[in-house]
């Protein structure tokens, strides 16, 4: 195998999020796709069911849920003043911590950390800051291939996809589909596949185990993420199920840490609150099979030079939202997608982002505002049933955010009038005056006898083309009840 293969990554898919169309058209897309639906009404039901189960084991659930929700609130109130004592923590442990603006900031940072140790590869452990921020683009433009060594994240990337899950990115893809993706894919970039590779899932875990063996014991670098940072004492905690993560924790030299400020809790008495409820509400697991703390460098014994990225873009701008800050208080278990009839009807490809699902619906258009078609949309993802508020597990309330985000999007619309609002003004006119009512009824009358015969309308051009399409519009009456009346009676009405 030459170095030009085991160097370079496989390509991501063309284009980006915030050049996805808005989520009506992309939903349509994905609703045509039998097989993506299917695949995903088994594991989501699948992982709904583990989850009730689990948390029935636990009769102070509520309790839990709004001790979560209190720890939350309190830290995102005094946020600054915990992220100091983070920052104080991770350098008194011997962390070198970087402060990042935006996502331009946070990946030009991790590239000359990388380019600093002198090597053109790191591995990582599944983070959904690095994808928010487009980390492995950033890297593969500087020329340092970023391998994923989480397994539903290496299908993804394998299958030069996009996640469409928070908990299990490859949520979209069977076991048929990973076995194609693993003979085609894993001899372009490492160890291949066996020819006799079956679709059993011990035996397509055993293919990625050997495929990303030789990336763990020749790595030099490694990036993370951090599902919590503990300000008392410094301490990352990253939760997964496989064990890659602590491959990529404890093997290389010098580990990268990419931490959004939100990820930060008090204290480790609190963080035990939220060992409780995350495993429940994401695998339906009473505890994560693999959970990994560390706290700065040890000498001779981990990665000796480590770093903290600390991320806003555009954090501080929800946390002075009143109304939309609840949505920090996420501790990505994806429990709202499982339960949501519309994403389990979609997918998460249909939202545009990274965080995909009714989470996503309220914490993406809040992170990169609503100036672009797909994140205008996003508030509307929903049929406001109010599942996910049931099932989360520190009681984000998202209905009520996705009304609240709903109200922007209409006021900006206020400002740059479209269709709908034309139409709404020119009823507005018509409805305010006697005289005007009146002219509009001589006016439909004129049309209705120029279509003699016909009941109703076909579908009209645009702008009437989205009403229309969808909907019988009746041919105006010839005559007005005002005309007729006058008529018949010889009186004004």
């Amino acid at each position: 195998m030459t170095t030009e293969h085991v160097r370079r990554t496989p390509a991501p898919p063309e284009g980006t999020y915030l050049g996805m169309p808005k989520f009506a058209t992309n939903a349509k897309v994905q609703l045509g796709d039998n097989q993506l639906r299917k695949n995903l009404r088994n594991a989501t039901g699948t992982i709904r069911a583990k989850r009730v189960a689990r948390v029935a084991e636990v009769p102070e659930w509520e309790e839990l849920r709004l001790a979560g929700e209190a720890i939350k609130n309190r830290t995102l109130r005094h946020l600054d003043a915990y992220l100091v004592q983070l920052e104080e923590s991770l350098t008194r442990a011997g962390a070198k911590v970087h402060w990042a603006r935006d996502a331009a900031e946070a990946n030009a940072i991790v590239v000359s950390l990388v380019k600093a140790k002198g090597v053109d590869e790191v591995v990582k452990v599944k983070s959904m800051a690095t994808q928010e921020i487009e980390l492995n683009e950033a890297l593969e433009e500087a020329g340092i291939a970023a391998w994923e060594t989480d397994l539903a994240e290496l299908i993804v990337q394998l299958g030069h996809d996009r996640p469409s899950h928070i908990l299990v990115p490859a949520i979209h893809r069977n076991r048929s589909e990973v076995r194609e993706i693993f003979l085609r894919e894993m001899k372009l970039y490492g160890t291949p596949a066996p020819d006799n590779l079956t679709d059993d899932p011990t035996v397509l875990a055993a293919a990625a185990r050997t495929h990303l063996r030789e990336k763990f014991l020749r790595a030099k670098v490694a990036v993370s993420g951090a599902n919590f940072a503990v300000a008392e004492t410094g301490t990352l905690v990253v939760v997964e199920s496989e064990g890659n993560g602590r491959m990529c924790l404890t093997l290389p030299e010098t580990l990268i840490s990419v931490v959004g400020i939100e990820k930060v809790v008090p204290t480790l008495a609190d963080l035990e609150v939220f060992m409780r409820l995350l495993p429940r509400s994401s695998t339906g697991e009473r505890m994560n099979p693999y959970t990994s703390m560390w706290t700065g460098a040890t000498p001779g014994d981990g990665p000796q030079d480590v770093h903290v990225v600390l991320i806003d873009n555009g954090r501080t701008r929800v946390l002075a939202d009143p109304e939309g800050r609840p949505a920090l208080r996420c501790i990505p278990c994806s429990a709202c997608l499982n339960i949501c009839p519309v994403y389990e009807r979609v997918g998460g490809h249909a939202y545009g982002s990274v965080y995909p699902g009714p989470i996503g619906a309220v914490l993406t258009p809040q992170l990169r505002g609503t100036s672009s078609e797909i994140d205008k949309s996003l508030p509307f993802a929903s049929t406001l049933c109010g599942a996910c508020f049931e099932v989360c597990p520190v009681r984000i309330p998202i209905p009520d955010m996705l009304v609240h985000l709903r109200h922007q999007v209409a006021d900006k619309k206020r400002h740059h009038p479209g269709v709908e609002q034309t139409a709404i003004a020119a009823a507005g006119w018509v409805l305010a005056d006697r005289s005007h009512f009146e002219l509009a009824q001589r006016a439909a009358a004129l049309a209705g006898r120029l279509l003699p015969g016909r009941s109703h309308l076909g579908p009209l051009p645009w702008p009437a083309s989205p009403w229309t399409d969808a909907r019988d519009l009746p041919v105006p009456p010839s005559e007005s009840f005002r005309a007729w009346w006058q008529r018949t009676r010889g009186e004004t009405a």
